[in-house]
């Protein structure tokens, strides 16, 4: 199964987050995709079977700037092709925000559910505030990914 990685980072934490999550899904015989300045026409010639995105929080809950340009291409055409496929949200944050946190993960999910991508997992929620370590503090939750997009 081909999962295509997207991810929003500013200070390179997501990308790390997501080039593990890659490793692991590879581990797991899947084929990832990963590169954190690809545009929607490089996702579509892949042809994804699976989403993941991993991305982190700026401002007032919006999305890294470094993702935006694909979140809108992606959200201007809403690729048919991808209703109905699997897909998961990693997010990052710091809970001392409040209400923001996390918010860029919600942008992705509603993006998610506006492409009828299934959530096949809750999202998993990385708060800067308490992990020293988001890649391995994300291994269980991607284990867990690894067998519902199986399923």
């Amino acid at each position: 199964m081909k999962v295509a990685i997207i991810s929003g980072s500013v200070y390179g934490t997501a990308e790390e987050v997501a080039r593990h999550a890659a490793s692991i899904l590879k581990t797991a015989g899947y084929e990832p995709f990963y590169n954190p300045r690809a545009s929607l026409a490089d996702i579509q010639a892949f042809g994804p079977q699976a989403f993941l995105a991993v991305t982190s929080t700026t401002g007032m809950g919006e999305l890294p700037d470094n993702v935006q340009p694909l979140y809108f291409a992606i959200r201007d055409q809403l690729p048919a092709a991808w209703r109905g496929l699997p897909g998961a949200v990693i997010a990052l944050g710091d809970a001392s925000y409040g209400d923001t946190f996390c918010g860029g993960g919600e942008l992705m999910r509603e993006l998610f559910g506006e492409l009828g991508i299934r959530e096949v997992l809750p999202m998993l929620r990385l708060d800067a505030s308490e992990s020293v370590n988001p890649e391995a503090d994300a291994e269980p939750w991607l284990a867990e990914l690894a067998g519902a997009l199986k399923g």
